[in-house]
């Protein structure tokens, strides 16, 4: 501010001095300003004026011209009316009547030009809604409307009687001509439809034959090339139709032919949709789909087929189809089969199955049957192969509910006796479908499980994975049908469920396994009584393997010939391998025990000799033999070498067995000894 000051002090200093005289000035402007001022408001007021009387002119001269409109729109419907009536009276008043003097043709040809006019006539009536005049006149435009109407629907109906295409064609052109297309398709569809409708759908027939039905859609089929054959023609339905000759808008297929279908089948045929027999219901069902897609295929165009499954009657009639109740009751059939086989008791698979047990076959069926042409339907395909996935999944949840029963004892034809206990209600099942397949049940009986069945369930398992491919090959075609293309979903969802079961396999062989080791091992652990065979008995040198061998192999030996046509080599080997290797080091630690003691026992009475000094034989030998030590140790070393030979008979390596190879040490260090010790 200072800066400024000093820059421009003469300015300040000469402010005062230089607004001296200025309010005198301004004074002297004041007064031309206002003058002028008052020149423009003026003048605006009257350039206002004068667009106000223009604008005033120009509403009037618009009035006039509207008014001149109506007055004009008035003139041609009266010249309309008059003209027509001019035209009716021109001939009706003739000795005779004119649709009986000219032909139906120049009738046609007249009741076309009366088309037209009235044509116009409406247009102006339209425009000149609301005027009194119009009011006035309007009873002779509706008595020319019905006698239009009535020549043009006692026209199209004589050429349609007579075959005349080309008064046909000129019927036609003139209900287009007065956009009345639809009310020469609903004549048509009365007249000429729906009696031959109701002499043909007439249920008592159609339950007389066992194809009844194929014969009635036939017959409805047989309609439209005997009886709209000149329709088509006309309206270029038909491929023969000339284009030029043509008059479009029309399509009597789909607005007179088709509703009277449905009307007749939902009238005279309610039986038709009844849903209550399954296999009934699925028979007529594919005969109407058949009969639906034949009659498409005469509608001649896409653009006709697009409109006919638009139309309300298209839609009625796959409406009608209680598609839902068809799939409960389905639902309930299959499931309740499913659930039967599925109980406490395990029973076999007919005669002829490729499984084991009835579960397993009942399983497998289902699926089929899901997919089966007795069962399958379009609509319904993404219901069923939900259905596939819960019987699966339920199948999966019955093996894992297997694993915790314990294993008996009984032989299992004799718990596979076909005595059904713990069977579920269908109804129950049916009521819980959505989440069928979804867990274990909350509480069921205690039962038992045969290691037979163990085996037979593992073997079905690998079945059952085995025909999942030649399931999704039947699954595929059938989803084709609904233009369903990704696949790559429906495999990976196959994929998962046969995953789910896939492992149920090894728990269900650790079962197997454990139950061959222990059943094995019981006879193995006879070896605990080789020593008080051999201790003072006075017994021969032993020159075989005991018995208890033969028996502890028993096991795997019917497992390999009795299952060898049901499981895979290589599991079976992997079976017999894992129950060999835990049976096997049991008994390398019950052997290494017996020797120990009778080591031990050979050490204390070398001690007892020592002390007493005795030069008397060997208490627990005769004089001059083997000792009963040396019969033990040797004995057992028989058992092991036959033990060997018999797992090389069962196509196993004894060196694959674990703790076989410090069996063989063992037992073949306590030979070496008691051989030793012989004279």
């Amino acid at each position: 501010m200072v800066e400024l000051i000093n820059k421009d002090y003469a300015d300040f200093v000469n402010l005062s001095t230089n607004l001296v005289g200025m309010d005198k000035a301004l004074n002297q402007l004041s007064v031309p300003l206002g003058q002028l001022r008052e020149e423009v408001l003026s003048l605006r007021s009257s350039v206002s004026e004068g667009i106000r009387a223009v604008d005033e002119r120009m509403s009037k001269q618009e009035d006039i011209r509207k008014k001149k409109m109506c007055v004009l729109r008035l003139i041609q419907v009266i010249r309309s009316v008059e003209k027509i009536e001019k035209i009716l009276n021109s001939e009706s008043s003739k000795e005779t009547p004119a649709l009986e003097v000219r032909s139906p043709l120049l009738t046609g040809q007249i009741l076309e030009r009366i088309a037209t006019e009235f044509n116009q006539l409406q247009f102006h009536a339209v425009q000149s809604k609301g005027l009194p005049l119009l009011d006035k006149v309007r009873p002779r435009i509706a008595g020319i409307t019905a006698m239009l109407q009535r020549s043009l629907e006692g026209l199209l109906l004589e050429g349609l009687q007579t075959s005349d295409i080309d008064i046909i064609r000129h019927c036609l052109r003139t209900y287009a001509t007065i956009d009345k297309t639809r009310d020469a398709e609903a004549l048509v569809g009365q007249v000429l439809v729906k009696p031959y409708m109701d002499q043909v759908i007439i249920e008592q027939i159609v339950e007389s034959r066992p194809d009844g039905l194929q014969t009635m859609y036939k017959k409805l089929l047989e309609f439209v090339p005997h009886h709209c054959r000149l329709l088509r023609e006309v309206t270029g339905g038909a491929i023969s139709s000339e284009k030029g000759n043509t008059v479009p808008g029309y399509d009597f297929l789909v607005n007179s032919v088709w509703p009277e279908i449905v009307r007749g089948l939902e009238e005279n045929l309610p039986s038709l949709f009844n849903p209550g027999d399954p296999d009934a219901f699925h028979k007529k069902y594919t005969i109407s789909m058949n009969f639906l897609r034949t009659f498409e295929r005469q509608c001649g165009s896409q653009a006709s087929v697009k409109r006919l499954r638009a139309h309300p009657a298209y839609h009625s009639f796959n409406n009608k189809w209680n598609l839902p109740v068809y799939f409960q009751i389905r639902f309930r059939e299959i499931a309740g089969s499913l659930e039967a086989a599925l109980t406490d008791v395990l029973e076999d698979a007919p005669a002829g199955s490729s499984f084991c047990l009835l579960a397993s076959h009942r399983t497998w069926s289902s699926l089929q049957r899901c997919w089966s042409d007795a069962m399958f339907l379009p609509s319904l395909a993404h219901r069923l192969w939900r259905l596939t996935l819960q019987i699966l999944a339920r199948y999966s949840v019955f093996v894992n509910e297997l694993l915790l029963r314990p294993i008996s004892n009984e032989s299992a034809k004799d718990i596979k006796n076909p005595v059904v206990t713990g069977s579920k209600d269908p109804s129950v099942t049916q009521g819980n479908s959505e989440d069928q397949g979804s867990g274990p049940s909350e509480s069921k009986p205690a039962a038992s499980i045969s290691s037979t069945q163990l085996v037979y369930v593992v073997a079905d398992l690998d079945r059952l994975q085995e025909q999942l491919p030649e399931l999704l090959e039947t699954i595929k075609p059938k989803l084709e049908t609904i233009g369903f293309k990704n696949f790559s979903s429906i495999s990976a969802a196959l994929a998962d469920s046969q995953l789910s079961l896939s492992a149920c396999v090894p728990p269900l062989s650790s079962r197997i396994v454990r139950d061959l080791s222990e059943s094995c091992f019981s006879y193995l652990k006879s070896a605990l009584e080789v020593p008080r065979l051999y201790r003072r008995t006075n017994k021969e040198v032993p020159t075989t393997a005991s018995s208890y061998v033969d028996s502890a192999l028993k096991p795997f030996y019917q497992l390999q010939s009795g299952h060898k046509d049901k499981l895979k080599q290589a599991l079976i080997q992997q079976w017999l391998e894992d129950a060999l290797s835990e049976s096997t080091q049991k008994y390398c630690e019950t052997v290494s025990d017996i020797l120990h003691s009778v080591r031990k026992m050979e050490e204390s009475l070398k001690r007892l000799k020592q002390a007493r000094k005795t030069t008397s034989p060997n208490p627990g030998g005769s004089g001059g033999g083997m000792s009963d030590d040396d019969k033990i140790r040797l004995q057992l070393a028989l058992d092991v070498e036959y033990l060997g030979e018999q797992i090389q008979k069962l196509g196993l390596q004894s060196k694959d067995i674990k703790s076989f190879p410090a069996l063989t040490a063992l037992v073949a260090a306590a030979k070496d000894q008691a051989t030793a010790e012989q004279p």
